[in-house]
């Protein structure tokens, strides 16, 4: 009975060793199938992320394309805007005025000056006439050209043309 038992015993230990090397074999195949399944998984990973990177860095390139755009356009829109602003400062006012309100504010006609009283009292003259008359610089220009008589008239010739609007040109050379 022994010998029965010992024999069983080894048949059942043959088995179940048997039985563990398959277990071991069918661990050994699904840590490799794994691994292979990780190995591929990480080259997708890494193909996503490139195509992640390659569409951030086109989109960036896109914003910045048109941020550059608009600010052309922006910058574009300021320079006309200005240009209006100045050509409107320079163009005079002909537009008629209400008679009411030209009978409640009277235009003060500027002084003649001829440089036979002192420029800083002309000039002290001349800022409250502007200022009482609601004169634009460009006006004031005009105004200031227009009311040189005699020497002081003179000297317009020797500021060029387009200056002849620049009411600081003419002041300084009037003081000088």
């Amino acid at each position: 009975m022994k010998k029965g038992q010992e024999e069983m015993k080894n048949q059942i230990q043959a088995h179940v060793e048997s039985q563990i090397e398959g277990m071991k074999d069918h661990v050994s195949s699904c840590i490799k199938k794994i691994e292979e399944d990780a190995q591929a998984m990480k080259g997708e990973i890494k193909d996503v992320k490139g195509e992640v990177q390659r569409k951030t860095n086109e989109v960036k390139s896109k914003a910045q394309r048109k941020i550059e755009e608009v600010e052309g356009k922006v910058q574009e829109k300021i320079s006309d805007i200005e240009k209006r602003i100045c050509e409107l400062e320079d163009r005079p006012n002909n537009f008629p005025a209400s008679p009411e309100f030209m009978n409640s504010r009277q235009s003060v006609k500027p002084l003649k000056f001829d440089r036979l009283t002192s420029w800083s009292v002309s000039k002290t003259q001349f800022d409250a006439v502007s200022s009482t008359n609601g004169w634009s610089d460009c006006v004031k220009a005009s105004q200031l050209v227009a009311s040189l008589q005699g020497s002081a008239a003179e000297i317009l010739q020797g500021i060029p043309a387009e200056k002849l609007t620049d009411l600081t040109t003419i002041e300084n050379v009037l003081e000088s």
